[in-house]
C-alpha cells in the first residue's frame, strides 16, 4: 500500500507555480468516531494534497466558514451517525451561498446505498462506503479535483 500511495504523491504534485489541491476533512454532526477521518485525511496528505482536518462535532455553517478561510478545493464528509441526508446536502447548499459552488463535495462512511443518489441529486459528488481503498479515494481526488483560481 506504502508504494502505492507514493505512486499517487507522484501524481499528486502540482507543476511548478501551481498550489497543492486544498481538501478539507470534516465530521460534521455529533458523530464521535473520527478514525476513519483521520486515516483518509493521512492518506491525502501523503499523496502530496494539503489537508486541512476540522475535527469532531462541527457544524456544517463551521465547515463551510473553515472551507472558505483556508480556500479550500474539495471537501470530504466523513459521517457514521446517519445523519448524511441533512448534514452534507447543507454543506453543499451553504457553499453554493458563498459563492463556493465550485467546491467538490465528497463523503463517506455508513451510507446506505439507498440515500446515494439521493446525495448526489442535492450536489455530493461521490460517496465512498465501507471497503473502499485509499487508494481509490486518492485517485478519485486527483481525477475530479482541480486547484480553484
Amino acid at each position: 500500500m506504502a508504494s502505492a500511495l507514493a505512486k499517487k504523491k507522484r501524481e499528486a504534485k502540482p507543476g511548478k507555480g501551481a498550489r497543492k489541491i486544498r481538501v478539507l476533512v470534516g465530521k460534521p454532526g455529533l458523530d464521535g468516531h473520527d478514525r476513519g477521518a483521520k486515516i483518509i485525511a493521512r492518506a491525502l496528505r501523503d499523496a502530496g494534497f494539503e489537508v486541512i482536518y476540522t475535527g469532531l462535532h462541527q457544524t456544517p455553517e463551521m465547515i463551510v466558514n473553515t472551507a472558505v478561510q483556508e480556500d479550500v478545493d474539495a471537501i470530504g464528509l466523513s459521517i457514521l451517525s446517519g445523519a448524511h441526508n441533512h448534514l452534507f446536502p447543507k454543506v453543499v447548499e451553504l457553499l453554493r451561498k458563498k459563492k463556493m459552488g465550485n467546491v467538490v463535495v465528497f463523503g463517506g462512511g455508513i451510507i446506505p446505498d439507498d440515500d446515494i443518489s439521493g446525495l448526489r441529486k442535492k450536489g455530493v459528488d461521490r460517496i465512498f462506503t465501507p471497503g473502499t481503498t485509499l487508494s481509490e479515494i486518492v485517485d478519485y481526488v486527483n481525477k475530479r479535483v482541480r486547484p480553484r483560481a
